[in-house]
Formats: C-alpha cells, sequence, structure tokens
C-alpha cells in the first residue's frame, strides 16, 4: 500500500487505515471474535495506522486494538487514540494536565503500550482549540515520553485552523468526503503549508457513500444511525456527515453512477478522498473481515479522473451544499 507522511509526526502510513469505533460501540454489536478478524484482515491488506478513543465501548475498541499489538508486533502499526470526551462534565476548564496524565495513562494501560504514538484532543468544546495551556500540558505528556505526539479531532475547519497554529499539533482529524468538502476548499492547503497532516475520518457519511442504502433501510436501536440523526447524542455531524439521510441517500445513487469497473462504490469514494492533496490517510471504519479488506482495496485504485471529479463536484454543489457548507 502506498504510504503517505504523516504530519509533524514524522511517521509513514498506509494511506487507507482503519477506524475502530465500530469495534467499540454505537454501530450495532460486533462481537470480540468479529473484531479481533477484523483488525488482522486490515492488517493482512496493508493497513499500518488504526485510530481509536478512549470512549469507544469504554476502552473496548483501545484494549482490542491493544490485543492485536501483542499479535502482530512486527505489523509496523502506528496507533492514534483521543481523549477529552471522559470529562464529566465535557468543558473547556475539564482539559488540565492532571486530567490529561489520567486519561492517556488510562489509554496507555488499554492499549498496553508504554507511548502512545499519537493522541488527539477529541473534539474538545471550541475554547480548548485557542488555550495555550492545553498545549502546554500535552507538550509535558510529550517530554514525560508518555505520548510521542498530539493532534486533534475537530468539528469545524474554523477549529482546525486555530490548531495548525500551534507548532506541537501533529496532525488534524477532520470528517471529510465527497459530503464533506469544505475541508478541500479552505483546511488542506493550509495543512500542507504547515505540514500538518490530515487524518480524514466519517469518509463514508456513515455508509451512505456505500451506495447500499435506500430511502427504507432501517438501522438498530443501539446504533447512532438510528439514534443521533437529530444530533440528541453527540454533533449530527458526524452521523451521515450531518446530510439528510433521504437526501444523502439519492445523491449517492448519483455517485454511485461513476464507479469504475471491477471496484465498489465505496471505494471510489475512499479513492476520491485520497486524490485530495493534503490528505495523509482516510480511516474507513469496518464491522468486519470483507469490510476491512474491501476499504484497503481503494488504496490499489488509479486516481480518479478529470470528469469523474468534476461530476462529484457538481453532485456535491447541487445536493449537499445548501445543506452542510456552512455548518462545518
Amino acid at each position: 500500500m502506498e504510504k503517505r507522511n504523516l504530519g509533524r509526526t514524522g511517521r509513514p502510513v498506509g494511506v487507507v487505515g482503519l477506524g475502530a469505533w465500530q469495534l467499540g460501540a454505537d454501530w450495532g454489536e460486533v462481537d470480540e471474535g468479529d473484531a479481533m478478524a477484523t483488525l488482522h484482515a486490515a492488517v493482512d491488506a496493508g493497513v499500518t495506522f488504526i485510530d481509536t478513543a478512549d470512549v469507544y465501548g469504554d476502552g473496548r475498541s483501545e484494549r482490542l486494538v491493544g490485543r492485536l499489538l501483542q499479535e502482530r508486533p512486527d505489523a509496523g502499526l502506528t496507533v492514534a487514540t483521543k481523549a477529552g470526551r471522559r470529562a464529566d462534565p465535557h468543558v473547556p476548564e475539564a482539559y488540565t494536565l492532571d486530567n490529561l496524565r489520567a486519561w492517556t495513562d488510562r489509554s496507555r494501560r488499554n492499549l498496553g503500550v508504554d507511548t502512545l504514538d499519537l493522541v488527539q484532543l477529541h473534539c474538545p468544546p471550541t475554547p480548548v482549540y485557542s488555550t495555550p495551556a492545553v498545549y502546554d500540558a500535552l507538550d509535558t505528556l510529550v517530554a514525560d515520553g508518555a505520548v510521542a505526539a498530539y493532534g486533534v479531532s475537530v468539528e469545524t475547519v474554523a477549529e482546525a485552523l486555530e490548531a495548525i497554529s500551534h507548532p506541537g499539533v501533529a496532525t488534524v482529524q477532520v470528517i471529510l468526503n465527497a459530503f464533506r468538502q469544505k475541508p478541500v476548499e479552505e483546511l488542506l492547503p493550509a495543512a500542507r503549508e504547515a505540514g500538518v497532516g490530515i487524518i480524514a475520518r466519517v469518509p463514508l457519511a456513515s455508509g451512505l457513500l456505500s451506495g447500499k442504502y435506500d430511502e427504507s433501510t432501517e438501522f438498530g436501536p443501539d446504533d447512532h444511525r438510528n439514534y443521533n440523526r437529530q444530533g440528541d447524542a453527540f454533533d449530527v455531524g458526524e452521523t451521515f456527515a450531518g446530510v439528510d439521510f433521504v437526501t444523502g441517500v439519492r445523491a449517492a445513487r448519483e455517485i454511485a453512477e461513476l464507479t469504475p469497473e471491477g471496484a465498489t462504490t465505496a471505494q471510489l469514494a475512499l479513492r476520491w478522498i485520497l486524490d485530495q492533496d493534503g490528505v495523509s490517510v482516510v480511516i474507513p471504519g469496518a464491522r468486519n473481515a470483507q469490510q476491512a479488506q474491501g476499504n484497503a482495496a481503494a488504496a490499489d485504485l488509479a486516481p480518479l479522473d478529470g470528469a469523474t471529479l468534476q461530476r462529484v463536484r457538481e453532485v456535491y454543489d447541487e445536493r449537499i451544499r445548501p445543506q452542510v457548507h456552512d455548518r462545518w
């Protein structure tokens, strides 16, 4: 698999990684055997970057990834986790050195490592991104050897632009897909100039861009695609990239018409992200080995031609832009 430099971490990573949210919670039940099969299949397919968080299944996702690290010690994996969402209440004042140390120490135990490869602030309240003391605390964790590098996970482009102005920020994780194109216009050029890596999350718009859903598709009660459609549990932009479900289904049908022969619509959607200059790695999730293998194969697709890229942009401009472009 092609590798790219992960921003200021200096680490080369495969361009298609794995998002491990599905292996923790909020996507329906995934048993431990299936979860481990998914992780091993991703590594077998060339994945070297895995993204998790301390709150995915209250540490379950981290513990499963930690087991993978033990079972595949020579795989050259880079694991990114996140911190901050354990705060209760989740307020800017919670982002202290003591709390960040406690959260990252817990993640180190869950993952079975002395030093976290990359820890990301987990979509904190907006004022946190402009608070120097938070970055000082993260710098302390780096100096102590608990963390090798740190970055941020953001909801908005404005938050990302603020974060990359701080020299210690190595990476930005942001929602980026064919239905969320604002980062292409405003964030990616600034991140390239700053040498900051871009981790593209929600790349399939919670599955919409797989092209497999229709207007009647339903999801289980423990699946955020059911209970968070209006943003009742967390930022609505994390579910279907903030796009109305029916609008997204119809737009995805138009995207599906562009799928190259021998590829899937999901692979087309992932390839579109990889073709955006400045993206370091895309992190699709997977619930089983077949999905992990199929996602990784997107790295083998040839770059999309100009006509395809133009049509994706037209679908966005016509159907999606009015709903989401100014929100995040």
